[in-house]
């Protein structure tokens, strides 16, 4: 596939409001697949299919395919769709950093005096943003206590700091004497980057002896909204603080992790 052919896909997504994090996924599935087949055919799809079912998860799989059926409609193909793969939805919750180990990781943060991770967990966590969205804060939006954020669509959503933390944020930037700029900066003054913070966190996770698995930015989102949920209970307003197309997605921190589940029958079960 030409560059310049990659260029117009590109620019189809694009005028289809998909984010650049999605269309770059995209543009590597049709790449991947004219890697391995070179024709677009209805047998080199259902080929690729079965490829992507023996090397990745159900939700890449359909990722990708999601990606070549988008890729059919740009093309007006007479190919038909390729199907997804059934999803089965958990009963549970997992990967999601533990309150405790919250409240010790960002304890040992401070601690070692690592304040720009203690910021970036503690507003990752008072605020359920998306990573991609923390690495645009800036200190005039600390200041005012909040930051309107536009996602695909276009669409606005307004993200609270609580005025606890508000106070602390500006609190550190006056000592580190910065009146502007990005708020998260790495120790070269540059802005940090959501993959250096992925990998950091990662770092922190083999220091402070917590599990990877729960170290990895959207984890403290997760757990933004579990106590969101808990405390409140209103599922609507936190769909809205999220960001989510629709309150079924949210639904899911309704339910319980693995670990509540074996808990909760321990207690009842009795029979």
């Amino acid at each position: 596939m030409s560059s310049v052919s990659m260029e117009q896909f590109d620019s189809y997504l694009a005028a289809r409001n998909l984010s650049p994090n999605t269309i770059q996924s995209y543009d590597y599935s049709v790449k991947q697949f004219y890697t391995l087949y070179h024709r677009l055919t209805a047998s080199n799809l259902r080929a690729y299919k079965l490829y992507l079912l023996e090397h990745h998860k159900p939700q890449t799989v359909n990722l990708r395919i999601q990606a070549m059926n988008a890729y059919l409609r740009y093309r007006e193909s007479p190919i038909s769709p390729v199907s997804l793969v059934r999803v089965q939805n958990k009963t549970f919750l997992d990967r999601i950093i533990s309150q405790a180990d919250y409240e010790y990781l960002i304890r040992r943060l401070y601690e070692d005096e690592k304040f720009t991770y203690y910021y970036i967990v503690r507003l990752i966590t008072a605020t359920g943003v998306r990573i991609s969205e923390l690495v645009t804060f800036r200190v005039k939006d600390a200041a005012a206590g909040e930051k309107d954020i536009y996602s695909k669509g276009n669409k606005m959503r307004r993200v609270y700091i609580p005025t606890r933390l508000k106070d602390s944020l500006l609190e550190w930037t006056g000592r580190e004497k910065r009146q502007s700029g990005p708020l998260f900066l790495s120790r070269f003054g540059t802005p940090l980057t959501a993959g250096g913070i992925r990998v950091q966190l990662k770092s922190f996770a083999h220091c402070y002896g917590l599990n990877e698995e729960v170290m990895y930015p959207h984890s403290f989102r997760h757990r933004f909204a579990k106590n969101f949920i808990e405390k409140c209970g209103d599922i609507a307003l936190l769909s809205d603080l999220l960001g989510h197309d629709s309150i079924e997605t949210t639904r899911i921190y309704l339910r319980r992790s693995s670990t509540e589940q074996a808990a909760i029958v321990n207690r009842i079960v009795k029979w």
